[in-house]
């Protein structure tokens, strides 16, 4: 995978998480759903999901410093 892919993964389901977490996105959404019995688990993917999101938006950045580290040496 290049740094370009896991940086649009990381930032597209960061942003997505984070409008899940923050916002009643998902709350409003199940509730219309009739699906509200499933809110008391959300905190507990909603926040693992989204620090991994970030690792992985941060992981890229770091392979992204890494390439143009090395284009530039080249």
């Amino acid at each position: 995978m290049t740094y370009k892919s896991l940086l649009g993964i990381g930032l597209g389901g960061t942003i997505i998480t984070a409008l899940c977490c923050f916002t009643p996105v998902l709350v409003i959404l199940l509730g219309a759903l009739g699906l509200s019995a499933w809110l008391g688990w959300l905190d507990y993917v909603l926040l693992p999901a989204l620090g991994l999101f970030v690792l992985i938006t941060l992981y890229a950045l770091y392979r992204r410093r890494q390439c143009t580290a090395e284009a530039k040496s080249s």
